[in-house]
């Protein structure tokens, strides 16, 4: 569930929240990635493309270029709209689940969604989830091989000393990591910026050459040029880990007995672009589902985005990724409760920092679904009353000071004048809605003595 936005930020104002729409990166992606045509998807072959052979092309957009294409796949039956450009949409049927995989550069996050028809809407399977597996692995690899041909202390020094030096070789390192392909039989040779080569003379006293003959990495030539020249299964070991990692995330996601029957298993995100990821998922996963990647990838997400901007409610039940709750008082029970949580107050027996739970992990949450909670003010005067917010991993919580609890937001109900409501007319009561459904959760507020509206708000941030 994602936070409220900061007035600082300065997106809206505090008055009109509603005019900020929060999407969600992997689920903007599915939203996409559901309307995909013929002309703006690649499939990946069923079976694995023989050593050295060309990638998989993009499906062709013109009418009889699909339709012969159509002809010769027995894998595809897309349907042709009658311009002449179809959409996979049209293929799924209700109940047609999928996984969407956005492979960024820091993290890859997954989603499932499961199609609802005839409203074409979609229902979350599983909470989204993700790993620190993105295409960052693959520079971190990079640095550490460098790390091991000149020294860590080497590296270390010269991405402080000469950090503009640093960026100019990421950025060479990068324009080869988007050049490495499976099939590649050419070495790949990656620019040291003069300011490096100097540097290292400098420091050690030899010349880089030199280093690199004595780190005995035998996959890694120097070249006169001054480039770092390296065989193709040099990349592929700088990329094996990280898609090593894609590969066991996804695998994972699909044993699960509640993401079973996936149909379509749809990459997308910059890292999506690399046919070494493309290759190694239709080799784990082509048997099992179709493998597609979307024409301008790296865009999935952004163009997804506006898709949810212009109807909010295509995903119409998710899944809670806490357990969310606050801490309250129930009457004290000898034998249940501890004793350290033993609080008197006027005389009858209190427990202490009870969790009483919203939601719970992974619990599908329709849209507009609601949760109430009833709240007394604890003074008669009181003008304002302030909640604090927890969540966990786990739903077996008790007490808010369990392990793996913590303080993650509060709600503040200001409760303005009480107005006639004296003693005489007995406490006070706030009824609470929540609103888990959405892409944020969101909270109105009710006297229910005068039924007016109690401005509520909800806070992620202060914490």
């Amino acid at each position: 569930m994602s936070p409220r936005v900061s007035p600082q930020a300065g997106l809206v104002s505090p008055e009109t929240p509603e005019q900020l729409l929060i999407a969600l990166e992997p689920e903007a992606a599915s939203i996409y990635c559901r309307k995909l045509r013929l002309h703006q998807l690649m499939e990946l072959s069923c079976r694995p493309p023989a050593h050295g052979a060309e990638p998989p092309h993009p499906i062709d957009s013109s009418f009889r270029q699909a339709r012969e294409q159509l002809r010769r796949s027995r894998h595809s039956r897309t349907f042709l709209v009658e311009s002449g450009v179809g959409e996979l949409w049209s293929e799924m049927q209700a109940g047609d689940r999928y996984i969407v995989a956005d492979c960024g550069g820091g993290t890859v996050d997954l989603t499932v969604h499961q199609i609802e028809k005839p409203q074409g809407t979609l229902k979350e399977l599983y909470k989204a989830s993700g790993g620190p597996y993105g295409a960052v692995g693959v520079d971190l690899a990079f640095e550490k091989l460098l790390c091991h041909i000149f020294g860590d202390d080497f590296i270390a020094t010269f991405k402080a000393k000469r950090p503009a030096a640093w960026v100019d070789l990421t950025i060479a390192f990068e324009a080869r990591k988007r050049a490495a392909a499976p099939g590649r039989s050419s070495p790949l040779n990656v620019s040291l910026p003069f300011s490096f080569i100097d540097f290292y003379r400098k420091h050690r006293g030899h010349n880089v050459e030199t280093a690199l003959r004595k780190s005995n990495v035998n996959l890694v030539k120097w070249s006169s040029q001054g480039m770092l020249r390296m065989s193709p299964e040099a990349m592929n070991e700088l990329f094996q880990p990280t898609i090593t990692h894609i590969i066991q995330h996804i695998d994972a996601l699909l044993k699960k007995p509640e993401v079973q029957g996936i149909k379509f298993l749809f990459l997308v995100g910059g890292f999506a672009e690399s046919a070494m990821l493309q290759r190694a998922v239709q080799a784990a996963f082509g048997h099992r589902c179709r493998v597609i990647v979307p024409q301008d990838v790296g865009l999935t997400i952004l163009k997804g985005a506006v898709l949810f901007g212009l109807d909010p409610g295509v995903v119409r039940v998710r899944r809670s990724p806490l357990t969310y709750g606050v801490g309250v008082l129930n009457k004290f029970v000898e034998g249940k409760h501890p004793r350290e949580k033993l609080l008197v107050k006027e005389g009858k027996n209190w427990c202490t920092d009870i969790f009483e739970k919203f939601v719970s992990v992974d619990q599908s949450v329709a849209l507009g679904e609601v949760v109430q909670r009833s709240y007394c003010p604890a003074r008669p005067g009181q003008r304002r009353t302030i909640i604090n917010i927890y969540c966990c991993d786990t739903d077996d919580v008790v007490y808010i000071t369990d392990p793996g609890v913590r303080k993650c937001g509060t709600i503040s109900l200001e409760l303005g004048d009480a107005g006639d409501a004296g003693p005489a007319r007995g406490r006070r009561e706030i009824r609470a809605s929540m609103q888990f459904g959405d892409t944020e959760i969101k909270v109105t507020a009710l006297d229910t003595r005068t039924a007016r509206s109690v401005r509520a708000t909800i806070d992620f941030l202060s914490n």
